[in-house]
């Protein structure tokens, strides 16, 4: 039977009731849960399908009711349906996100496979990796990779080499093959598993052509296994050339590091402070024993000079000393009242006492009579000026 759903519910017990309609008439629908579960996509309100059953009268309302046993979209499959529903929810999600992947390990211990024991996928993971690297360590885990079963072994193998296997990345492969033989790579429970691993996972699913759910999950998708065994292990020989050009270049820089502190070597044997390293020390002393009599004679010249110009000054002093003029026969007088100095005619009195120092010793006297500048002559004393 064939039309749009309408009036869609999937109830708790897991039965789901709708109704089928068309242009001219409508039917009620049921689908239990032993069926319900099989379905590989959601059904929509207005989605049209292909519905396959019989038809039967529900007694309880005596109405015609269609029980349906398969459900598939119209038009496009109900796998296709599935698979793009699962991989808008997925990506919704941010299970597809590219900040996500993981690089691979540029040169692993040990590699986990999950895969079908037998058939060709295994046998060529194994020549690849065995040819580009003969000592490598793969750690099979066999599933099941097509059925009902496959999805669960494929989640639980890939946790089984996380927590016990230590790999450092893990290949899932299997062969191609048509959308239903693939699809236990785009269930919800694989999918989850590869972005919960620990390891990075390399999706090897079908043939180059051939897209899963897992590819778009997955830290890198290989096309087929054999460019994920290309891809996961380097090739020996090229890293032995690769090796073996460090080498070269390495012993290259030794040899010629060698060579030059070689020559160092001989250079510093040949200088004459090791050769005759009691020479070099007499020299430092004879230049030493030089500079202390340069300095010795510096500083008696520069001391001789500094005396003399010390000196000359000592004898500015004493010639401006007035200790010096009274030796000389000079005196100084003074007020005898308050010590003033007396310069001047006019600073005195008559009849004044002053004092006289002398070159030894000083005289108390009483003035007289003052004049103005000359002394007067001898015996003229009565002419002099008088100061009253």
């Amino acid at each position: 039977m064939r039309g749009e759903i309408s009036n869609y519910k999937r109830h708790t017990s897991g039965h789901i009731y709708f109704s089928l309609k068309d242009e001219d008439g409508l039917i009620r629908a049921v689908m239990f849960r032993g069926r319900a579960d099989r379905l590989r996509f959601v059904p929509q309100e207005g989605q049209a399908v292909l519905a396959l059953g019989n038809v039967g009268v529900y007694e309880v309302s005596g109405q015609y009711q269609f029980y349906v046993d398969e459900l598939e979209p119209s038009g496009k499959g109900a796998l296709y349906q599935a698979l793009e529903q699962m991989k808008a929810k997925l990506e919704a999600e941010g299970l597809f996100d590219q900040a996500l992947k993981r690089p691979l390990p540029w040169l692993p211990r040990r590699v986990g496979v999950v895969t079908s024991p037998s058939g060709a996928v295994i046998q060529d993971i194994i020549s690849v990796s065995r040819r580009r690297f003969p000592n490598c360590c793969l750690l099979l885990a066999p599933v099941a990779v097509q059925g009902d079963e496959a999805p669960g072994q494929v989640a639980r193998a890939i946790a089984d080499l996380n927590r016990v296997g230590r790999v450092e990345v893990i290949i899932i492969a299997r062969g191609g093959g048509s959308l239903e033989e693939l699809w236990a790579f785009n269930t919800e429970i694989v999918a989850r598993a590869i972005r919960g691993s620990s390891a990075p996972v390399v999706s090897a699913v079908g043939h180059e052509t051939d897209f899963t759910i897992a590819d778009f999950v997955a830290d890198w998708r290989a096309p087929t296994p054999s460019a994920a065994a290309e891809r996961v292990w380097p090739e020996r020989r090229e890293l032995e050339g690769g090796l073996a050009a460090c080498e070269m270049r390495l012993k290259q820089g030794l040899f010629g590091r060698l060579r030059l502190e070689r020559s160092r070597l001989a250079a510093l044997s040949a200088s004459r402070v090791l050769t005759r390293p009691l020479e070099r020390i007499q020299q430092w002393r004879q230049r030493l024993d030089d500079s202390l009599r340069r300095l010795e004679a510096g500083v008696g010249q520069r001391i001789a000079g500094r005396r003399a110009g010390f000196n000359l000054l000592i004898g500015r002093l004493e010639g401006l000393s007035p200790l010096s003029a009274l030796a000389r026969g000079y005196s100084f007088c003074t007020r005898a009242s308050d010590g003033f100095l007396v310069k001047s005619w006019d600073q005195v009195w008559p009849g004044e006492a002053v004092k006289v120092k002398l070159a030894r010793g000083g005289l108390d006297c009483r003035v007289d009579t003052v004049w103005p500048e000359a002394s007067p002559k001898k015996g003229g004393a009565r002419d002099a000026q008088k100061r009253t």
